[in-house]
């Protein structure tokens, strides 16, 4: 009797799953254990194995399927065997792969037209037979020769008009224009309308303008679909907006105590084990510390009620290759500073690998994530909801300082704390962040405590 491949569920919070790609097709021969097909949920990436030997005899669902766990995706059996029972009702058939399409044909935009004859700045020398008084002058205001300019008065003298109409070109204008072929426009942007060599473009605007309009627009895209990871972040990130009444504020902190601290990590003996302490883990102790005190932040608002947590299950954000994942420091308050720095590595690598159990990326109570590295000042972060609160960290920069009458620098670490002001007011998220900011000022007085 044929074997059916289920899709397998991962994690309790699992509804579903994208086949991101077949490894094998129909007919192949295939061993127990050996991987089938990859795919991804909205947490990780995991591989399929074939639950039986034998004749891989039906896929039942196409690369780029979203399937819902415990459903039959493929069936193993001998060569020949009826496998129609085993088919799924909503079976989408694997399409075969589309030819390729040839190659499209390179665009060439067309090339400029040329420039068409330079006009000349002026009129030939010697034409005219006199200058008016009132076209000298004004020649001499313009910075105008008069008498290289064309006459329109009678017996072709000069007269004030023609000074008007004159095009005043800089000999470095008329240079370029005529070792380059370049047209002089009538009026230029210098004094009195002088044309200078700035005026002058290596390529004409009307050959430029009909280069544009005969290409297609807009040109080259990238349609990227949404879905996995992305697709799950988009939704979660607007339903958060769109749901919760968010306030953040900004402050910073004297971030010297903290620097300092992480220098005696990195110098201290090996056999300490502290050499791996960054300053990341050292604000997530000290937000850890800080939720205690203040229990309405550390806590989940659900429409008509609000869950406060005893125990802080603190959430992270992590960059990866596949989008942000948020995994969860379980029990984060139980723990020593090198056991939070631990876990967090542990937990962020995993994510970065896709191995992270999908359970690791719920049931958080209050989210810390951190920009800093990447020379954020301030930012707002968008609550994990239902959680009532989420820590952006920032950016170390030197700030201004009175001291005595005398102005000093000291590096402060910047702060976003977002918050659902439906279920906290402002005054306890200003206090949470005031103490926050006591316990990273004094950071070795907050390890003691």
């Amino acid at each position: 009797m044929a074997t059916e491949v289920l899709m397998p569920r991962q994690g309790q919070s699992v509804e579903s799953c994208i086949i991101i790609e077949w490894k094998v097709n129909e007919g192949d021969v295939v061993t127990e254990g050996q991987a089938l097909c990859e795919v991804e949920t909205d947490k990780a990436t995991f591989e399929v194995e074939a639950t039986a030997s034998g004749t891989l005899l039906g896929i039942f669902y196409p690369a780029e399927a979203d399937v819902e766990v415990l459903k039959v995706i493929a069936a193993i059996g001998d060569e020949g065997e009826d496998i129609s029972a085993l088919r799924p009702a909503d079976e989408t058939p694997a399409a075969a792969p589309a030819p390729e399409a040839p190659a499209a044909e390179e665009k060439t935009a067309p090339a400029p037209a040329a420039a068409p004859t330079p006009v000349a700045a002026t009129a030939p020398a010697g034409t005219a037979t006199g200058v008016s008084p009132r076209a000298r002058m004004l020649a001499e205001k313009k910075g105008v020769d008069a008498m290289t300019l064309a006459g329109t008065g009678p017996g072709g003298r000069v007269i004030e008009r023609d000074v008007e109409a004159a095009q005043i070109v800089t000999p470095a204008a008329q240079a370029k224009a005529a070792a380059e072929g370049l047209d002089i426009p009538a009026v230029g942007t210098g004094l009195g309308g002088r044309v200078t060599a700035a005026d002058l473009m290596s390529v004409a605007p009307e050959a430029v303008a009909e280069a544009v309009a005969s290409m297609d627009f807009p040109g080259a895209v990238n349609e990227v679909p949404v879905k996995g990871v992305r697709k799950v972040v988009a939704g979660r990130m607007l339903n958060s907006l769109q749901t919760t009444a968010q306030l953040t504020l900004n402050s910073s902190v004297d971030a010297r105590s903290i620097l300092g601290y992480r220098s005696k990590c990195k110098a201290a003996p090996e056999e300490a084990g502290v050499g791996g302490i960054s300053i990341n883990d050292v604000v997530l102790y000290a937000t850890v510390k800080t939720l205690g005190e203040f229990p309405e932040l550390n806590a989940h608002m659900l429409g008509d009620k609000i869950v406060e947590f005893g125990n802080v299950h603190l959430g992270f954000a992590v960059d990866t290759p596949r989008g942000l994942m948020v995994p969860v420091i379980r029990y984060a308050n139980l723990m020593t500073l090198k056991q939070l720095s631990a876990e967090t590595k542990r937990l962020a690598v995993a994510c970065i690998e896709g191995t992270i159990d999908p359970d690791a990326l719920s049931g958080g109570t209050f989210t810390v994530t951190n920009l800093g590295a990447m020379g954020i000042e301030s930012f707002t972060p968008v609550l994990n909801a239902p959680e009532v609160g989420i820590l952006g960290v920032c950016s170390v920069q030197q700030k201004p300082v009175s001291n005595g009458g005398e102005i000093e620098f000291v590096p402060h670490m910047g702060l976003s704390l977002t918050f659902d002001h439906a279920a906290a007011d402002g005054a306890p998220a200003a206090r949470f962040i005031a103490s926050l900011r006591n316990k990273l000022a004094a950071f070795e007085l907050t390890l003691a405590g």
